[in-house]
């Protein structure tokens, strides 16, 4: 009987330690990322879609990112049609982020090396990506792979 004061202090803090975050974050307004699509690139377009709708490409970008390195790498698929039959290069950096960027692609990457491996030289114009993966804490893997956009060559 005398452990059940013990064992009653042990759930109080236990709930408080559980709840605490909760506690800590409350009215506390948490504000989704701005995303800039006035890019110089986009304002350049005549026809400003992207290579499927908005709506699709929010829900299912890394689907369809996931889908467009395994015809890639293992099928040697290099063009993608999409839902309405227009045919686009399967390439991160030069369909996706030739758009998504505030800058011109070619002013972000550069080859530096004589194998041709491309690296990012300018890091200014790279949030499209980078604010909403902060924002939802996601760490995307392309950058195992391609040119990290916030790195810069040394």
């Amino acid at each position: 009987m005398q452990k059940h004061g013990r064992i009653v202090l042990g759930l109080l803090v236990f709930v408080l330690i559980v709840v605490s975050p909760i506690l800590y974050n409350l009215g506390k307004k948490n504000t989704s990322p701005e995303i800039n699509l006035d890019t110089p690139v986009i304002a350049q377009l005549s026809d400003k879609e992207c290579v499927e709708p908005k709506e699709y490409m929010r829900e299912n970008h890394m689907k369809l990112l996931l889908e467009w390195r395994d015809s890639a790498v293992r099928d040697g698929k290099t063009v993608y049609i999409n839902s309405q039959g227009k045919a686009y290069d399967i390439s991160l950096q030069g369909t996706c982020l030739n758009c998504h960027n505030n800058i011109p692609i070619s002013d972000v990457y550069s080859v530096n090396d004589k194998a041709g491996t491309t690296a990012a030289t300018n890091t200014e114009g790279n949030q499209f990506c980078f604010s909403c993966h902060t924002y939802s804490s996601v760490e995307p893997n392309c950058w195992n792979c391609h040119s990290d956009p916030r790195e810069a060559i040394k």
